[in-house]
């Protein structure tokens, strides 16, 4: 049994663990069960309080002394299967249990209880470990409202979170990450930072302040200086479009559900733009085009809109407003390798701006594929035979391509090890046809070109809660709001910081002056709060020299220094896009 087999099986025991540490503390007559699986870092359990029982993260200590007390008892573990009418008998009380009864029914399943010792037993399918002492250490970690299957239109259910491990050191490494992840959190540091803020006005469509707007402005700088040069044209469309528009593309069947959908009346429906790849097929139709003209790159940044269940919100890494750093590329179909070489390229360059490693999923087929399964299987051996000979590390993603085609997924690693889901380049042979889209061959026929979907960045939203969690709020210095702070010690030198500051402004730099009725080291430490990459202190003796005083943000004293010498080590610094700070 792999490692991975094995803490699965050990989670899911462990939410068991957790329902009858439950029921032997406060009776079977207090909760209805509903459901509880195991997840990819731990598990959770969801359940109806019944008569106003409650439960807050205050009681953890108690149920988790109770979990250990299973453990220890060493209890066995046994799978039964049962038929469809005893198992609606011995869960006859509880709703949830037969609401999932009747789902396995209708899929034809075999109905599975797992027995814990004598007292306890839940409908499962498993797998489970042997008996309870083969669990090594848990940790109730949070609770939290969640709807029954994730429909706010169902009840508000109660969701306590947990994980477990095979060891207690594992698990000591694994809620080390948690807590600096914490210390991490976008959804805390943005707001404290003054980079952005959610309102529940508008769900998962985030206010970008100032500071949060000068850092998308500059990745979206350095993003349209690249590829300018890369030959890329960028274009601006309609956000809102009649649903005509998606009935050709095919993204009326496939994705209404997670459209904001207006209906006009008599002008019909619109939707809001959820994506850019029908509009850019609209740019191509209205011109005819040679294949001299190809590979044809259209690019945008536009806003897109997709609706989300309010339960799947969170933060910037999941919502419902967005812009992507997309592309559609027409191609023929001898030019697919180079482009996405090409493709690959940018990527390996804009990660390594961040220092970000990252590895690539290769999606195939779906369930929902639209085309013919030959057009399917050339293009996934052509993404595959193009990963394998740029040497990418890559691995196959069963079913998880884009309905109108293969795709390659851009899976990041962040600073805790943790991994996201960020850029994607898709290979589509459908919707130019849907589109009737043609070029003239230099031969003179007509022939449909072939599209790819691409984005680097992903969602800017996204990406920039990553960045924020990456840096813990740190930003490299050609993305800090504020790079500069200039710190006079006194009036005295207020004349001298201005003009410093605007020497800085005039260079490209970021600067502020810091000319409160507050002590030097009060200003000083309110700078490093703010994360801000270099505060500048001038007193007497820098007036007199022409020298600041530089101060980092992770408190190192570089000490006096030429001022024209800071300045130039900055520039640099920005125009490198360096990670580090003056050394």
């Amino acid at each position: 049994m792999s490692q991975s087999d094995l803490l699965h099986q050990i989670r899911h025991s462990s939410e068991h663990v957790l329902t009858q540490a439950m029921q032997r503390l406060y009776g079977q007559d207090k909760f209805y069960m509903a459901m509880g699986p195991a997840t990819d870092d731990g598990f959770y359990f969801d359940f109806e309080p019944l008569n106003g029982f409650k439960i807050s993260e205050e009681d953890f200590p108690k149920i988790e002394a109770e979990m250990q007390k299973i453990i220890k008892e060493n209890l066995p573990i046994v799978r039964q299967e049962l038929t469809l009418d005893e198992a609606k008998k011995k869960f006859s009380d509880n709703p949830y249990k037969l609401e999932w009864l009747d789902s396995i029914q209708d899929r034809g399943e075999v109905i599975t209880v797992y027995q814990t010792g004598d007292e306890f037993a839940d409908l499962c399918a498993g797998p489970h470990v042997e008996s309870t002492g083969k669990i090594g250490a848990i940790k109730l970690l949070s609770i939290a409202g969640a709807y029954w299957h994730g429909d706010e239109k169902n009840k508000m259910l109660t969701r306590i979170y947990g994980t477990a491990f095979d060891s207690q050191a594992n698990l000591d490494s694994y809620l080390n990450v948690l807590e600096e992840a914490r210390k991490r959190d976008h959804r805390k540091l943005g707001p404290q930072l003054g980079l952005f803020f959610l309102d529940e006005t508008a769900p998962g469509m985030p206010y970008w302040l100032p500071k949060g707007t000068i850092i998308i402005n500059e990745l979206l700088k350095f993003w349209r200086e690249e590829h300018a040069n890369r030959g890329y044209h960028e274009t601006i469309t309609p956000l809102l479009n009649k649903n005509s528009l998606y009935v050709t593309s095919g993204h009326w069947d496939h994705y209404k559900e997670n459209m904001f959908i207006a209906d006009m009346k008599e002008d019909g429906l619109y939707c809001l733009k959820p994506m850019n790849c029908p509009n850019a097929m609209t740019i191509f139709s209205k011109t005819k085009h040679s294949y001299r003209e190809l590979p044809l790159r259209l690019s945008d940044c536009d806003t897109l809109h997709r609706h989300e269940k309010s339960g799947e919100l969170n933060g910037l890494l999941r919502v419902q407003k967005f812009a992507q750093d997309d592309a559609h590329i027409f191609v023929t179909e001898d030019q697919i390798a180079e482009e996405y070489r090409n493709i690959l390229d940018i990527a390996k360059l804009f990660y390594s701006i961040f220092d970000i490693k990252f590895t690539i999923r290769l999606g195939t087929r779906p369930d929902d594929y639209m085309g013919d399964v030959e057009t399917w299987n050339r293009a996934e051996k052509e993404l595959e035979q193009i990963l394998k000979d740029n040497k990418f590390d890559y691995f196959i993603g069963q079913g998880e391509g884009a309905f109108y085609g293969p795709k390659l997924d851009i899976l990041m690693d962040d600073s805790l090890g943790r991994q996201w889901q960020t850029g994607t380049i898709q290979l589509d042979f459908q919707l130019p046809r849907n589109f009737k889209l043609k070029y003239t061959d230099k031969d003179g026929q007509e022939k449909t070109p072939v599209v790819i979907h691409r984005v680097i960045y992903g969602s800017l939203e996204r990406f920039m809660g990553i960045l924020i969690e990456q840096f813990a709020g740190a930003f490299p210095v050609w993305l800090s709001p504020v790079q500069a702070k200039i710190i006079p010690i006194t009036d005295d030198q207020a004349e001298y910081a201005h003009q410093i500051e605007s020497e800085l402004k005039s260079a490209g730099i970021r600067v502020e002056v810091d000319d409160r009725s507050e002590s030097m080291q009060s200003k000083i430490r309110d700078a490093q709060i703010d994360k801000i990459p270099y505060m500048l202190v001038v007193g007497g003796r820098e007036v007199e020299s022409k020298t600041v005083s530089v101060r980092q943000r992770d408190n190192q004293n570089l000490g006096a220094m030429p001022f024209a010498d800071f300045l130039e080590q900055i520039k640099n610094q920005v125009t490198e896009k360096s990670l580090n700070l003056i050394k």
